[in-house]
């Protein structure tokens, strides 16, 4: 099972795609609760240049909150991460797939949230 879902995206820009990613997020249900610029913060913290690089920490809430209720710790593994890169072909988006990440997790009632939340993700990253 792989641990992310990605697309390629052509056509606009780096922030357009990290702005499309949000709407599509949205679509779904998610809201972006961070937002990290990795070649930003290789360049200040380590003085190295990197491509464009950022992470969206994306929460649906309603799921959140069912994830939460059923572990306790879950929260360790939240919010899904969804990046945004610039590669050699263009735009790359991918998404975390939470069921991978959850099979660590020896929790049955994790299962259909982990199932549904990555549907949602799936259609984000398709709709680009």
């Amino acid at each position: 099972m792989k641990y992310y879902h990605s697309k390629q995206i052509s056509g606009i820009g780096f922030e357009q795609a990290i702005e499309k990613v949000t709407d599509a997020l949205k679509t779904e249900g998610f809201g972006v609760l961070t937002q990290i610029d990795i070649k930003e913060t290789l360049k200040k913290k380590l003085d190295k240049d990197f491509r464009p690089y950022t992470i969206l920490g994306a929460c649906n809430p309603p799921y959140a909150f069912k994830a939460l209720s059923a572990e306790d710790k879950i929260g360790t593994m939240l919010p899904c991460n969804v990046i945004v890169q610039q590669t050699d072909n263009g735009i790359e988006v991918a998404a975390i797939n939470p069921e991978a990440s959850m099979q660590a997790v020896d929790n049955k009632d994790l299962q259909s949230i982990a199932t549904e939340i990555k549907d949602k993700l799936v259609r984000v990253v398709d709709s680009l």
